[in-house]
């Protein structure tokens, strides 16, 4: 049984792997800056509150054997902002990891890559792992750079580092109110009946994946066998299907039955016109494709927002679990009810 460690276990997608590992028969233990909610303490999950740029990582790695890296304190907006607050706050604080665990051998780290922002402007579509990088933020160059240092780890000193480039995650538990993923923003606005802005004409294409669906990619990519994962251990995760924004306001106009108030802004220079990923090497070594289409998310999501939900509600079934994984999924169903 694996001992998974989790940085930004509280955040998004931190959350929904932690608890997937933990339906998995994982070991799991926490870390995130935040403090966790009471119910946490019913799940058979550890906790530490810290934060990267400051643990002592000798003192907490000792006994783990996967590090999952959610950790980011940024987003495109706020790492062009600061640039420099990007850097430090996040490749300099992984840099620091990536020592700890050349002291520490033995261990395997899962990073949380963006698949939107480090390939830039696509010269294929739908895009696969060997396309060059050509991030046109700050966001993507930092997340290409930590990619990079992975790389060069794994090279010098045999790391086990692992690349999962993600595309949009959405689902129930997105915060609103920060301004990152169209699909979720969109369909907050639209449920509260507010006004939703859209750059250029709708037609920019992006990949969106239900948080459920990456939870379990993330799982399989922290699973999967050595020689599973080649030479180069990076994998898009994703749907590899696109889906334009004028097209989230079809789907959300089907599912909800009223058409949401649009309005249309000037476009913006640094939007890629279309980002789908390539999922074939995924589905080929790992085992893994996603199971919800985008429209059967957004139900899904809608379904959950309005049973007032804040966690997926695609778990694993309870039957086959064991005593554990049953008690994960009776917290999870109070938690959301």
């Amino acid at each position: 049984m694996k001992h998974h460690l989790v940085l930004g276990g509280l955040g998004f997608i931190g959350r929904h792997t932690a608890l997937a590992l933990a339906l998995s028969g994982g070991r799991v233990t926490v870390v995130d800056r935040m403090s966790p909610p009471p119910e946490f303490d019913e799940l058979p999950m550890k906790f530490q509150q810290g934060e990267i740029e400051s643990i002592e990582w000798d003192a907490i790695l000792h006994d783990v054997d996967v590090i999952h890296h959610y950790a980011w304190s940024t987003i495109p907006q706020t790492a062009n902002e600061n640039p420099i607050g990007d850097l430090d706050q996040n490749v300099r604080s992984t840099i620091r990891l990536l020592e700890a665990l050349r002291r520490i051998p033995g261990k395997r780290l899962v990073f949380a890559s963006s698949g939107g922002t480090v390939y830039g402007r696509l010269k294929q579509t739908p895009v696969s792992e060997t396309h060059n990088f050509a991030p046109v933020t700050a966001y993507g160059v930092s997340k290409a750079a930590v990619e990079m240092y992975l790389g060069y780890y794994r090279d010098c000193y045999g790391l086990d580092c692992r690349v999962a480039r993600i595309s949009n995650p959405f689902g129930a538990g997105q915060d609103p109110k920060r301004p990152q993923g169209a699909a979720s923003a969109f369909l907050f606005k639209a449920m509260a009946g507010e006004e939703i802005s859209i750059w250029g004409d709708g037609s920019v294409v992006r990949d969106y994946i239900h948080i459920a669906d990456l939870a379990e990619g993330l799982v399989a990519l922290a699973n999967a066998p050595v020689e599973l994962c080649g030479d180069a251990p990076v994998f898009n995760i994703a749907s590899g299907i696109g889906i334009s924004l004028n097209g989230i306001i079809e789907t959300l106009t089907e599912h909800l039955g009223v058409k949401p108030k649009v309005s249309y802004q000037a476009g913006r220079a640094f939007d890629v016109p279309v980002s789908v990923l390539n999922i074939t090497r995924a589905k080929d070594r790992l085992g893994w494709e996603p199971k919800l289409s985008f429209s059967n998310g957004c139900e899904r999501m809608i379904r959950d927002l309005h049973d007032g939900r804040h966690w997926m509600s695609a778990l694993t079934p309870l039957s086959g679990m064991d005593g554990d994984q049953r008690r994960v999924a009776a917290v999870i169903s109070d938690m959301t009810s």
